[in-house]
C-alpha cells in the first residue's frame, strides 16, 4: 500500500485534497523524480532542423542554410551546401541531391553527392551514382548505381608533400656519399 511523506507534499506545501492522505489512484507530484528531456530539435552542430512532412510535395529546386529532415516528396533538384538532409522512411526524391551529409531511410531515385558522407539504411532504396568521402549501406538496403569514393584532398596533399620530401632526402643522401667516395 502507498502512504504518503513529508516529501509527496506539492509544491505549496499543502495537501492536494484537503489535508487527507491522497488516495491510490491519484498521485500527488514528487520533487524528486527526474523531468525527461525534450525532443532534440537540433543536430549536433547545434543548427536548426528543418521539417517537411510525409504530406508535402515539392516540385523544383530547394535549398537551403540548415539542416533537413525531409519525409515528403520532391522532384527537382536539392542543394544544402554545408548541411545534412536525412530522408526519412515516407520520403520519395527524384532529384540529385548535393548535401554535407546525406542519410537515407526512404527512396532517392537519382545522384547523391555527399561532401563528407552518405548513409543507406536498411529500408533505403537509391537508384542513382554516389560521391562521397565516407560511405555506409547497411545489410537490407537496396542500391543500383556506380560510387565514387573520394580521398580527403587535405589529407592526400600532405601525404604527396611527405613522401616527395622524404623521395627528395634519400636522393640527395645518395648524390652526397657518392661525392665523398671520389
Amino acid at each position: 500500500m502507498w502512504k504518503s511523506s513529508p516529501s509527496d507534499k506539492p509544491i505549496g506545501g499543502q495537501p492536494s485534497n484537503g489535508g487527507t492522505h491522497p488516495s491510490p489512484s491519484v498521485a500527488s507530484p514528487v520533487l524528486s523524480r527526474p523531468v525527461p528531456a525534450p525532443l532534440p530539435t537540433r543536430m549536433a552542430d547545434h543548427s536548426e532542423i528543418a521539417h517537411i512532412g510525409k504530406s508535402v510535395v515539392i516540385k523544383g529546386e530547394l535549398s537551403g542554410s540548415e539542416d533537413l529532415y525531409l519525409d515528403g516528396e520532391v522532384e527537382g533538384s536539392i542543394e544544402l551546401n554545408n548541411h545534412s538532409i536525412t530522408i526519412g522512411p515516407n520520403g520519395r526524391v527524384r532529384a540529385n541531391i548535393h548535401a554535407r551529409e546525406i542519410v537515407v531511410f526512404g527512396k532517392v531515385d537519382g545522384r547523391a553527392t555527399g561532401d563528407e558522407k552518405v548513409e543507406l539504411k536498411r529500408s533505403a532504396v537509391l537508384i542513382g551514382d554516389i560521391s562521397t568521402k565516407r560511405i555506409l549501406i547497411e545489410d537490407g538496403a537496396y542500391f543500383k548505381g556506380s560510387i565514387d569514393v573520394h580521398k580527403d584532398s587535405a589529407k592526400s596533399e600532405a601525404r604527396k608533400e611527405m613522401s616527395m620530401a622524404a623521395a627528395a632526402g634519400s636522393s640527395s643522401a645518395g648524390s652526397h656519399s657518392d661525392s665523398k667516395r671520389m
